[in-house]
């Protein structure tokens, strides 16, 4: 095979997987009761679902949405990398949680964030109370406002820290917060 078919078959390769990736983010979102819009002059993306959860995530995020009692509602997120921001309106009545590789947050009406990164991952509550434990675990720390704990894949307890201003800063500021 010549060097030019190789090229194009691998470009058009390329180019169907862009575009399989694009339309299901489109049908995802379409079934689940949210509405995908670009945060102006951003590259961030915004998620307005019915019930109250407002979802904006960090360029480059990668995550698809979750209807575990299949209700055609958002009910949870499998953060995979990058950021979410997540404001879940209080009283909604229905249990929210992000799944990544190493934590499961779960809330009832709160605003926090959940950032995957190399081996870890962080949450951090602005408003609101967050439930946090490993996958593996039975029994997990609660979060309240201004307090964040970082997620690796030991077994050792997690700890919870109020986070300092500069930290809590650089992570809002990739949303445009």
């Amino acid at each position: 095979m010549g060097l030019m078919t190789r090229y194009f078959r691998g470009a058009a390769l390329s180019l169907f997987a862009i575009l399989f990736s694009a339309s299901m983010a489109s049908a995802q979102v379409g079934k689940s009761g949210c509405s995908l819009q670009q945060v102006g002059g951003t590259s961030r993306q915004m998620l307005k679902c019915t019930g109250g959860l407002t979802i904006i995530a960090e360029k480059g995020a990668r995550y698809s949405l979750v209807d575990r009692n299949r209700d055609n509602r958002v009910d949870g997120v499998r953060l995979q990398s990058k950021a979410l921001l997540l404001d879940f309106a209080p009283g909604s009545g229905t249990g929210f949680q992000v799944t990544t590789p190493q934590a499961i947050a779960a809330v009832r009406g709160t605003k926090w964030a959940v950032d995957v990164g190399a081996g870890k991952t962080s949450v951090f509550v602005e408003r609101g109370q967050v439930g946090v434990q490993r996958p593996s675990a039975n029994a997990g720390v609660v979060l309240g406002p201004g307090e964040g704990v970082d997620v690796d894949q030991g077994t050792s307890p997690l700890t919870v820290k109020r986070w300092p201003r500069p930290r809590v800063a650089a992570l809002m500021a990739r949303f445009g917060q």
